[in-house]
């Protein structure tokens, strides 16, 4: 009997995690980010209502994605967080200032505007360091065996600026499309016409994505060209999306944008996955280079395979209580 490989199933299990929290945390982002945008502050009211009970269980699964990078590859945090300690300063500001904004925002008067203020800026900064941190891992880090030997900006380069951004207007785009679900009259109209220029906008990030990452990372045009005859089904797939996309906005359908953007994010993480596969710490190290002694991972399993049902159980009940659309007045109506 063969040897269960538990380095891979711990790979499995975080990308998971972290899928999950883009997916869920994206949307809620992305309200924010379109925030200041809304024609009115009626408007603004149902889009914070839309998101208000899931947005700090949807962080669950960044905890999750994290905990269980640590106990599983603790040496990637050896390289990552002396790289990457100003860009994830900036993701964890950037939430904290997004959900104090969610519990003094409904209860200000005076200084409601200013949470408004800190709800959006709060929420692109996070948005912007995701994607920055992102673009950090696909340019590689400078090491010396485990140990970071770069500078503390060399993750901020014109790269990441790109990348960050193509995240800001990814996630814009699952916001728009959220609000498209979840609410009714004028604000779903607002939603319905800012959702095309959304498109447009996460297209062109794509094209310069696809382009520029290759020509700036010989190894992941090296990974291409070694597997065209498998890739080209990802930029296939990607137009279908996008076509399935822009028809359910233009025909107003409800569910389809919100349904169609979650598949393209599913395109997105995947083909970064496996343009990155197998490195954990590129340009060198593999998960399995990096990964805790088999003992650990199998003790540390045992624990997260109860905890991720859990996890799963009230996420999906959550989502059950408050399906349905955003009351105008009071949030979500029963």
């Amino acid at each position: 009997m063969e040897t269960i490989d538990l380095t891979l199933i711990w790979i499995v299990i975080i990308a998971i995690g972290v899928f999950m929290y883009v997916l869920m945390d994206g949307f809620d982002l992305g309200v924010g980010i379109l925030f200041p945008f809304a024609p009115r502050d009626h408007d603004r009211d149902v889009m914070m209502n839309s998101v208000a009970p899931v947005w700090d269980g949807n962080e669950t699964w960044l905890i999750l994605g994290g905990a269980g990078l640590l106990a599983a590859f603790p040496l990637v945090y050896t390289v990552f967080l002396p790289a990457l300690y100003i860009g994830v300063f900036l993701l964890l500001a950037g939430l904290i200032f997004r959900g104090v904004a969610f519990e003094f925002r409904f209860k200000a008067n005076r200084s409601r505007r200013l949470w408004d203020h800190a709800f959006n800026i709060g929420s692109t900064v996070a948005a912007f360091a995701q994607g920055a941190v992102v673009g950090a891992y696909i340019q590689g880090f400078e090491t010396e065996g485990f140990n970071y030997v770069g500078g503390p900006l060399d993750w901020l380069t014109p790269f990441t600026v790109m990348t960050g951004l193509g995240v800001v207007a990814g996630y814009a785009l699952l916001g728009s499309t959220w609000l498209i679900l979840k609410s009714s009259g004028d604000t779903q109209k607002w939603a319905y016409r800012i959702t095309p220029w959304l498109i447009a906008a996460v297209v062109g990030f794509f094209v310069l994505v696809s382009i520029w990452t290759p020509l700036a990372e010989s190894r992941v045009l090296n990974r291409w060209l070694e597997n065209a005859e498998i890739l080209w089904i990802f930029p296939v797939l990607t137009v279908i999306c996008l076509w399935w996309l822009w028809q359910g906005v233009r025909s107003e359908r409800e569910g389809v944008p919100f349904v169609a953007t979650m598949a393209l994010f599913g395109l997105f993480y995947v083909g970064l996955l496996i343009s990155m596969w197998p490195y954990a710490v590129p340009p060198e190290h593999t998960f399995w280079d990096a990964a805790s002694a088999p003992e650990a991972q199998l003790f540390l399993l045992l624990g997260f395979l109860f905890v991720i049902p859990i996890v799963l159980g009230y996420t999906a009940w959550t989502y059950w209580v408050f399906r349905g659309k955003v009351d105008d007045e009071t949030g979500y109506g029963h």
